[in-house]
């Protein structure tokens, strides 16, 4: 580890020495890129001076221990000792997770998809407050959400809703929430007090630029409609809805919430390049299903990763046995009181493989 460790400290200050030189600082792109660089790797290198300081500072106090003879200094130097060394195991564990191999898509923007799954209007009804303690979330986090498209359902809320979210590392703390969440509570229309069980599931695509997938024109059938939901002043008058079918694949894309059919166009061709993406990398890790069907499979009650149980205010995470009883907070946007503990999870088990 410590060698590796050694490797990415000295790439650091080489690319430090890089933002010196006149050619890369005047030039925007070859900055950004550097900038970039050097961000991805400066946390692992500010934690690993900070463990080489605690070593020489433990090494100093032993050094005391063994030469001082004044007891007052001596116990003095054993509570610094025994200090850094929790801070030095702590150190320790935190480099060997910042030096796992990184999800090549954890950059990455995303398109996030939530669609009613069984249960009928209460499924929708719960698309439509996840989706809104994603969007909360989103702003805490400083992301950039924008509406793609929606279905609205029969009784409120959504059929299905599509968004993309963009910002700083969206994929790495959103990609655990693709499935099935299962959600148990009163229905405002249930006269008897019984609590219901329903489903909606959860997409989250990394999301690719279209220049990046080469998709054939004659591949698409691209249909034009009235839009029916908000949009701007356009909506209702200009035929801005757009609707793209990939025919070999018959993924069948729709956006309906921007302002214009160029800018509708633009998103729907945004997320069919992510969606066949997600099919090429699910091709090359040898699985015959698509992105989207692998992580949501058929909305069935059983295929659940998390509960929500509101008579109890209880969420339950079933992939890691997580529980909490906040559950009015993550609704309210507090998501990293969930997703926190399974990040910390996943961080475990990929150090466990790596030692196995």
């Amino acid at each position: 580890m410590f060698k590796k460790l050694d490797e990415v400290e000295n790439n650091y200050e080489h690319l430090q020495m890089k933002l010196q030189d006149p050619t890369i600082t005047s030039d925007p792109k070859q900055y950004t890129e550097l900038m970039q660089e050097i961000a991805e790797i400066e946390k692992i290198v500010l934690s690993y001076k900070e463990y080489k300081s605690c070593q020489k500072d433990i090494n100093s106090n032993k050094e005391l221990l063994e030469s001082e003879n004044d007891e007052e200094i001596r116990q003095l130097a054993k509570e610094e000792l025994s200090e850094l060394g929790d801070k030095v195991e702590a150190l320790e564990e935190s480099l060997k997770i910042l030096l796992l191999p990184a999800d090549p898509n954890d950059d990455k923007n995303i398109i996030l998809e939530l669609r009613a799954g069984a249960g009928g209007d209460e499924a929708s009804l719960f698309a439509d407050e996840l989706f809104r303690a994603y969007s909360f979330f989103a702003s805490d986090q400083k992301w950039k959400m924008q509406l793609i498209s929606t279905s609205p359902g029969n009784a409120g809320g959504f059929k299905e809703i599509i968004a993309s979210i963009s910002g700083q590392k969206v994929y790495s703390l959103m990609k655990f929430e693709s499935g099935v969440h299962r959600v148990q509570r009163v229905p405002k229309t249930e006269s008897q007090g019984r609590v219901h069980t329903s489903t909606i599931t959860v997409a989250v695509i990394p999301e690719v630029e279209s220049v990046d997938v080469k998709i054939n024109p004659n591949d698409l059938r691209i249909d034009v409609y009235r839009s029916s939901g908000n949009g701007g002043q356009s909506v209702n008058t200009t035929d801005s809805a757009v609707r793209i079918t990939h025919l070999p694949t018959n993924i069948v894309v729709t956006c309906q919430d921007g302002k214009s059919q160029t800018s509708n166009k633009e998103q729907a061709m945004k997320v069919l390049s992510s969606r066949l993406q997600a099919i090429e990398d699910e091709k090359k890790m040898k699985d015959a299903s698509d992105e989207r069907l692998s992580q949501i499979g058929t909305g069935d009650r059983s295929e659940r990763i998390r509960t929500y149980n509101f008579p109890q205010s209880r969420i339950t995470d079933h992939r890691i046995g997580f529980t909490t009883h906040a559950i009015s907070d993550v609704m309210g946007g507090k998501v990293s009181i969930v997703l926190d503990p399974i990040l910390a999870h996943f961080q475990a088990e990929a150090l466990k493989n790596q030692t196995q």
